[in-house]
């Protein structure tokens, strides 16, 4: 099908159908916070779902409350740092759904927060597993069950501080400058397949990770200077990844964008 006849095909079905209607999404992390928000999101707009988080009853509690809302939606334990649990995951979703077109890669960790030269070697190698790593081995393992389907997208979460790294959370900043790397990396790497790979960098949203940003007098004193008025909500980040997820967005590609309120205000 030509990109002419398949545009004029979408919007024909367009008013008779949710965006993301029966598309199989992933979304790594997605028990509370921004993941759980992103997840809801891509549900409501039609999608069906597996979400996982590290704790299994995270993950139960999760899947009740949005199955109670009346959305497809199912769970599993995942570690994305085990190899064994991504390949588990991947399994579970083509097994219940028989087939992937969506991957979010939201799950991260920062196990430390404190002056950059305390951190230790432990503390680098643990945070860019799970954080880099473990987000490349994890598309690595998916991209061929979304080639099948022909086109498909996948986001990766970074941050603001991946463009604005501070010391108090070193590693956690370079992770998420990796990121963006990877993000466009990705993209030309899988264009050729229909596939496209977008970023979030999430700005100061409120969660548990922004409530410890907010207890360290040298973050807090920055927040300020920074132009911050508010924090952010996770529905607030739920919206555009649903969009970058639907057909609305088949021409962007390789792109981070910057979720901030105006903190990260680019030309």
């Amino acid at each position: 099908m030509s990109p002419e006849n398949y545009l004029i095909k979408s919007n024909a079905n367009a008013k008779y159908q949710k965006p993301l209607q029966d598309k199989v999404a992933i979304v790594t992390g997605s028990t509370y916070g921004i993941g759980f928000a992103i997840a809801r999101r891509l549900a409501q707009d039609g999608a069906h779902v597996l979400i996982c988080s590290r704790k299994t009853e995270n993950v139960d509690k999760a899947v009740q409350q949005l199955k109670e809302e009346g959305l497809s939606i199912s769970g599993i334990q995942c570690h994305v740092g085990n190899e064994k649990d991504r390949e588990k995951l991947c399994a579970t979703a083509l097994v219940t759904y028989g087939k992937i077109d969506i991957l979010i890669c939201n799950a991260a960790v920062n196990p430390f927060v404190g002056p950059l030269f305390e951190t230790t070697e432990e503390v680098w190698k643990k945070v860019f597993h799970v954080n880099v790593i473990s987000t490349f081995l994890l598309i690595k393992l998916v991209v061929p069950h979304i080639q099948k389907q022909g086109r498909g997208s996948i986001i990766i979460c970074s941050s603001f501080s991946g463009y604005m790294p501070h010391p108090y959370i070193g590693p956690y900043s370079i992770t998420k400058t990796a990121l963006l790397g990877l993000t466009n990396m990705l993209a030309q790497a899988l264009r050729f397949m229909n596939i496209r790979v977008n970023s979030l960098a999430l700005g100061l949203i409120n969660t548990s990770f922004s409530k410890v940003i907010k207890q360290i007098p040298e973050m807090k004193s920055k927040l300020i200077p920074l132009g911050v008025y508010r924090f952010g909500e996770p529905e607030e980040c739920a919206g555009i990844a649903s969009f970058l997820c639907s057909e609305d967005a088949s021409y962007i590609n390789g792109e981070n964008i910057g979720v901030t309120g105006g903190v990260l205000g680019r030309l």
